[in-house]
């Protein structure tokens, strides 16, 4: 039997093995492919209100969810969870945590917002809240999800100056559509706005958000993005609230203020929307707060009781009387410090 043939030795002696060049040491004079630094954190661009949603076609549209602002920092190190103000919630979103670390991407920063859903599929403020423990909890919530709807830095590039049409890009790449997971796409939803406007209403959504696809990231609130909602929410501060022996913590009505340049206004009450829970633990919180004059002249009320202006409430009403009072409000909960919840202002 013939035997196979030897194979040829590559490009050099026969009894000599096969080894590659050694390696050069690295020119220091030599730069590295320059990074951009990751920042450490983003101050949100935020949506400025509008009553109608902007016609053109540079605008997406998306449904604006009802939760806590955050920003998921994908870092060598590990992950990070901020909220808006800044502070480190990673402990208080595990499942959130979690998905982070498994997403295909060395260093990332998302944008989004962290919820709660109901049964009908619904962000609800109240249940994220209750899955934290309340306002003053410490509790980790499992059941939130991120609905992520941007992306600002991406495997060692700030992407913030880039157009937002591309970010989404980058970040539909990342969390594909239609996931089940902890972290999931707020996808842009083909349709006119006033539509969609019209059939989020209809469906008891907040409202939707508008963005101009061509703008790139800028902290505040500038009017790239637009929030157009159906039921007008906002927080403001509680200075007081009226006793009642036949609701809920004995609270009667809340006594609500809000900023008029470096002043408080009186904006009126609200008596509707608590839960024998939510309405002990903010009695308990008010309790504490106690002052003797009010922070703001609320004029003449029986049974009432002013606190100091430190909690944030966030309402939902319908419209404005003619003399600046809320119509038909309604509590939905109170904002955490960490959250950096805006107080209304009026003009």
């Amino acid at each position: 039997m013939t035997k196979p043939p030897k194979p040829k030795p590559l490009l050099q002696d026969a009894d000599k093995p096969v080894r590659s060049r050694p390696r050069k040491p690295r020119n220091p004079a030599q730069p590295n492919l320059p990074l951009d630094p990751m920042p450490d954190r983003v101050d949100p661009c935020l949506a400025l209100p509008k009553p109608k949603p902007p016609k053109g076609p540079q605008w997406g549209f998306e449904v604006k969810w009802d939760g806590y602002r955050l920003a998921v920092h994908i870092e060598p190190s590990g992950v990070r969870v901020l909220t808006r103000g800044g502070h480190d919630w990673t402990d208080r979103f595990p499942a959130i945590a979690a998905k982070a670390r498994r997403l295909p991407v060395a260093t990332a920063i998302l944008d989004g917002e962290a919820v709660v859903f109901d049964a009908h599929g619904r962000s609800d403020f109240g249940r994220l809240q209750q899955s934290l423990g309340g306002r003053a909890g410490k509790r980790a919530s499992r059941e939130a999800v991120l609905m992520a709807f941007d992306l600002l830095y991406f495997d060692g590039r700030d992407i913030r100056q880039t157009e937002l049409i591309s970010r989404r890009h980058l970040l539909e790449g990342l969390v594909p559509a239609g996931g089940e997971e902890a972290i999931r796409l707020s996808e842009e939803i083909e349709a006119d706005g006033d539509t969609l406007l019209r059939i989020a209403c209809e469906h008891g959504l907040e409202g939707i958000i508008a963005k101009d696809r061509n703008s790139a990231y800028r902290t505040g609130r500038l009017g790239d993005w637009l929030k157009i909602k159906c039921i007008q929410s906002n927080g403001f501060l509680i200075v007081g609230y009226e006793k009642s022996t036949a609701s809920f913590g004995g609270i009667g009505r809340l006594l609500l203020a809000a900023r008029k340049g470096s002043n408080l206004v009186y904006v009126g009450g609200v008596g509707t929307g608590f839960n024998e829970r939510s309405a002990n633990e903010l009695r308990e919180l008010m309790d504490t707060l106690i002052i003797g004059k009010p922070a703001v002249d609320t004029g003449r009320k029986r049974n009432a009781v002013f606190v100091d202006p430190k909690l944030v409430a966030e309402i939902e009403y319908r419209a404005w009387t003619h003399d600046g009072k809320l119509r038909h409000a309604s509590y939905k909960g109170l904002r955490d410090r960490e959250d950096d919840a805006d107080v209304y202002g009026v003009d």
